[in-house]
């Protein structure tokens, strides 16, 4: 019912900077917490940032003060901003959105009703 796309990843140095983009399609954008996720190989799938239908924004303690997360409701969009990439940053980054009666936060990747294919962010030292 719900589809997303993530576009943006690519190879950088450390220090560098990305912006992700996500766009949402399918049925309403209304009400629903937008989050993004992160998983290195054989790593469990890692909180980023997320943000709520109000505005809200929440970031993982690794990335706050880097990384920004921000939407567009009208367009359906979700950026993630990534400034002063680590090597450790390195990951499938994963745009995800909630169900619209969600009222969580949206910290887990249990609280996620849908998923986008990911993109491939790498970062060189």
């Amino acid at each position: 019912q719900v589809q997303l796309v993530e576009s943006g990843g690519g190879l950088v140095q450390a220090g560098d900077f990305l912006r992700l983009s996500c766009a949402a399609s399918g049925r309403t954008f209304n009400g629903r917490v937008m989050g993004w996720f992160r998983q290195a190989p054989e790593k469990e799938r890692e909180f980023v940032a997320a943000i709520t239908w109000s505005g809200s924004t929440y970031y993982a303690g690794s990335v706050k003060g880097r990384f920004t997360i921000s939407k567009d409701n009208a367009k359906k969009m979700v950026w993630l901003q990534m400034d002063r990439l680590k090597p450790e940053d390195a990951a499938v980054y994963y745009c995800a959105a909630t169900v619209t009666t969600y009222t969580g936060i949206g910290y887990r990747a249990d609280d996620y009703a849908y998923w986008g294919q990911g993109t491939q962010v790498t970062v060189s030292s």
